[in-house]
Order: structure tokens, then C-alpha cells, then sequence
């Protein structure tokens, strides 16, 4: 039995115009994800991850004038983590819970992440950088790199974070 057969007579075989357009919407989103799965340029990932790294600390400044207590941010290997500091302002710092925005993020592969400089002084690669309740904070240090590029994440007296441009190393 062939398809002209099932026709009513007069009836041509074909798609509608739905048909095809839904096919085309389908095809067209199917390449996009590909094209997002292999266009990886490291510059734009870095960048991007520092404007979040940025962004976050700058969130985690506005918290402790809010809340009234020092927060802390460390970068180190290929992750960052933010901190709040114990009650009696000693060294017991403890990770920070409970806000989407602050919790221990893991960097992409290949990425590394340092403090580089607290108060214009080189620190140690451990380091947890105060956000002091006051709002008044010494300027820091961030650095985002892969093999071939990296960026400077810097900190300024009232918390502003400014990201610059991938560069190469």
C-alpha cells in the first residue's frame, strides 16, 4: 500500500509549515548547545569567574557592615571560601552557611586561584583576608589563572572589587 493511496483524491503528500518550523526550531537549538559545549575560551570563562569571585566578595563586605561582624575571603588551589570569624576575634574563623552567594565555590578545571596581596604585603598562600565590620578594609590581592592567562582581582579601602582584563602570564 503506498502513501497515494491513503490520500483523498486531489490530496498531495508533504509537510505543513508547522511541521517544518518545528523541525528547524529543534535543529537550530540542538547546534546552539553544541556550539556553547565547544566554544571554551579560557579568557571569557576567567573573566567570567572573576566578575563572580568580584561580585561575591563585595556581597560579603556589604554582610558584615549589615550584620555587624568580620567575614573573610581565601582563595587558594582551585577554590575560594568565605569566613566569619569567631566571637572572640581570635583566629578561629569558621566557613560561612546559609547564603547561596558565599558558600566554598570549586573553580573549573585547570584554574587556580591565590591571595596575592594584603595591606600592599605579599601573604601567605593560606591566608584569609578580613572584611571588618567597620566597612574600612586594607586594599588586597586576588589572582584567577590558568596555564596561559590570568586576571587581578583588586580591592579597595571601601570594598569596591575591580576585575581586570585576562591578560597573558
Amino acid at each position: 500500500m503506498s502513501v497515494r493511496s491513503l490520500l483523498a483524491p486531489g490530496q498531495v503528500a508533504g509537510f505543513t509549515l508547522a511541521e517544518v518550523l518545528v523541525v528547524l526550531i529543534v535543529i537550530g537549538l540542538a547546534a546552539a548547545l553544541v556550539y556553547a559545549r565547544f566554544d571554551n575560551d579560557p579568557r571569557a570563562e576567567l573573566e567570567r569567574e572573576g566578575r563572580r569571585l568580584g561580585a561575591a566578595i563585595e556581597h560579603a563586605a556589604l554582610l558584615a557592615q549589615w550584620h555587624n561582624e568580620t567575614l573573610g575571603v581565601s582563595a587558594a588551589g582551585s577554590s575560594y571560601r568565605f569566613w566569619r570569624r569567631g566571637a572572640n576575634s581570635g583566629d578561629d574563623w569558621s566557613a560561612v552557611s546559609g547564603d547561596d552567594v558565599l558558600v566554598a565555590h570549586a573553580l573549573p578545571a585547570s584554574f587556580a586561584a591565590a591571595v596575592r596581596a594584603y595591606a600592599a604585603q605579599a601573604v601567605a598562600a593560606d591566608a584569609i583576608v578580613p572584611l571588618r565590620a567597620s566597612g574600612r578594609n586594607e586594599p588586597f590581592v586576588i589572582e584567577l589563572a590558568t596555564a596561559e592567562w590570568h586576571l587581578l582581582l583588586f580591592s579597595d579601602p571601601i570594598n569596591r572589587v575591580t576585575v581586570s582584563a585576562p591578560s597573558l602570564r
